[in-house]
C-alpha cells in the first residue's frame, strides 16, 4: 500500500483552488493535475502550486489516484462518472449532483468500482462538530443560523443547495430518526433562484429543527444551538467556540467549550486521503451526501410552489 497518493482538483474556481492550495501543502497528498476548462487560470493556479495542467477529463484521470471535483453542480454527475468508472477516489464538493437520481447513479458507481466516494460537506470537520456529537444524547430542538454576503458564486443554485444543505446534512447525522415533516418559505432578492430561506423540519422522535440560511446578509453568522433535556449547547461554527448550558437545580450554570481550532478544509481533505489510502468509509459518504441531497430538493419544492401561489 503506497503511502502517498497522486491526487488531482477538477474545477479551480472560488472553491477549488482552496483544494489545490490544501493538497500541496498536505504530506500524504501528491499534487499533480488541474482539470479545468479556462486554461488560463488553470496554468496560474498550477505554477503557484507545482502541477501540471489539463483540459481533457480522460488524461487528467490517467494521472490521478484520487481528485477533488469543484466544478459547477451541475458538471457533477459526468465528471464524478467518469472519474469512479476509471477506478478513482472522488470527493465532490456538496451538493453531491444536482438530482437525487444523480447521486444515488454515483453511489452505485463508486460501490460497483471499489472507489471512495466522499461529499464536501465540510462543517462535519469543524472542530467545534467534535465536542457538539460529544456532549448531545437526545437533542429535542436545534436552531440554526447560516447568513453570508451575496458570495457571487454557485449562481447556478440556491441558498438551499449552496449554504443550507451543510446545516441538512448535519441535522440528519445528529438526529438519526426519520424526517415526518417539512414547512419551507423562500425569496429571491438577487438572483432569480431564492437568495434567502427558512425551513421547519420535524423528525419521527420529536425533535424539530429550524433552520435559517441567507446569502445576502450583511455579516456573515454560522451559528447552532441545540436542546435537550438536561443542557443546550450553543456554537459558532466561524469563530470556532462555543458554550454548553447545564441544568443544576433550578440553576443554569455556564461551561466555555474547549476548542482546538483547525481548518476544516485541512481536516476534511486529509480525511479524505486518509480514507482513499486505506480503503476506509468517509465521514460523509455520498449516501450521506445523497439524503442531504434529497431533503435540500424537498425544501427547494416546497419553496417553489409557495412562490407560484404568491
Amino acid at each position: 500500500m503506497s503511502s502517498t497518493l497522486r491526487i488531482g482538483v477538477a474545477g479551480v474556481g472560488a472553491i477549488g483552488q482552496n483544494h489545490a492550495r490544501v493538497l500541496s501543502e498536505l504530506p500524504k497528498a501528491d499534487f499533480t493535475v488541474i482539470y479545468d476548462t479556462d486554461e488560463s487560470r488553470a496554468k496560474e493556479i498550477a505554477a503557484r502550486y507545482g502541477a501540471q495542467v489539463t483540459s481533457d477529463l480522460d488524461t487528467f484521470a490517467s494521472q490521478i489516484d484520487a481528485a477533488t471535483v469543484a466544478t459547477p453542480t451541475i458538471t457533477h454527475a459526468e465528471i464524478g462518472k467518469t472519474l469512479i468508472n476509471a477506478g478513482k477516489h472522488v470527493l465532490i464538493e456538496k451538493p453531491i449532483t444536482n438530482t437525487v437520481e444523480d447521486a444515488r447513479m454515483l453511489v452505485e458507481c463508486a460501490r460497483a468500482n471499489g472507489s471512495i466516494l466522499q461529499v464536501g460537506h465540510i462543517e462535519r470537520f469543524n472542530p467545534v462538530m467534535r465536542q457538539l456529537e460529544g456532549q448531545l444524547s437526545n437533542p429535542r430542538f436545534i436552531e440554526v443560523h447560516r447568513l453570508s454576503p451575496f458570495p457571487k458564486r454557485s449562481m447556478d443554485i440556491g441558498v438551499v443547495l449552496d449554504v443550507m444543505i451543510h446545516d441538512l446534512e448535519i441535522l440528519l447525522h445528529l438526529v438519526k430518526a426519520p424526517l415526518e415533516k417539512v414547512e419551507a418559505v423562500g425569496v429571491p432578492v438577487l438572483t432569480h433562484r431564492e437568495d434567502i430561506a427558512n425551513a421547519r423540519l420535524v423528525f419521527a422522535n420529536g425533535c424539530v429543527a429550524n433552520v435559517t440560511a441567507s446569502r445576502v446578509s450583511p455579516d456573515k453568522l454560522r451559528k447552532i444551538r441545540v436542546f435537550q433535556e438536561d443542557c443546550y449547547v450553543s456554537l459558532d461554527y466561524q469563530a470556532q467556540e462555543g458554550m454548553v448550558y447545564r441544568k443544576d437545580g433550578l440553576e443554569i450554570v455556564p461551561e466555555k467549550v474547549e476548542v482546538e481550532k483547525d481548518e476544516p478544509l485541512k481536516l476534511e481533505l486529509a480525511s479524505f486521503v486518509d480514507c482513499a489510502i486505506q480503503g476506509e468509509t468517509p465521514k460523509v459518504s455520498g449516501q450521506e451526501g445523497t439524503d442531504a441531497l434529497g431533503v435540500a430538493l424537498e425544501i427547494t419544492r416546497l419553496i417553489e410552489e409557495g412562490q407560484k401561489k404568491a
